[in-house]
């Protein structure tokens, strides 16, 4: 399995694991659905990965780095404030285990809430960087 999916799939169960997120959203997906507008107006999914190698003396790293894209039609911004606020919280200097890659440390290095060019959708993006070690052989 590429790291790229497993961080993901480790991404995505910390954030399903975090209650106060999944009061606030509708769902958590790696591509946003066809109809992706329930109840509360708001949902997440995967946005883009880019990484690079990062090796050290006899280990194999990468540095990957993740977006999570927020997406709201809530009334205000400070409700995607608190969506994102959430996200960090999920995600920020977290050590999540992996199948097949070791290890990945997770930090949050960028978050921001944007106006999205329809006027009635909020976009919020969290950039995480993952540092990941690969397992050895």
């Amino acid at each position: 399995m590429s790291a790229g999916k497993e961080l993901w799939d480790a991404i995505y169960q910390a954030l399903i694991s975090n209650s106060a997120l999944l009061a606030l959203v509708d769902g958590i997906h790696d591509k946003a659905p066809k109809e992706p507008w329930k109840a509360k107006n708001a949902y997440i999914s995967r946005g883009p990965f880019y990484g690079v190698a990062d090796d050290a003396d006899c280990i194999f790293g990468q540095e990957i780095t993740a977006q999570i894209d927020i997406w709201s039609r809530k009334p205000n911004r400070w409700s995607m404030d608190d969506m994102i606020a959430e996200v960090r919280r999920a995600l920020h200097e977290k050590e999540l285990p992996l199948a097949d890659m070791s290890s990945a440390t997770l930090q949050v290095r960028l978050w921001r809430n944007l106006d999205d060019p329809d006027p009635t959708t909020q976009h919020g993006v969290v950039q995480i960087v993952a540092l990941i070690e690969e397992a050895a052989s």
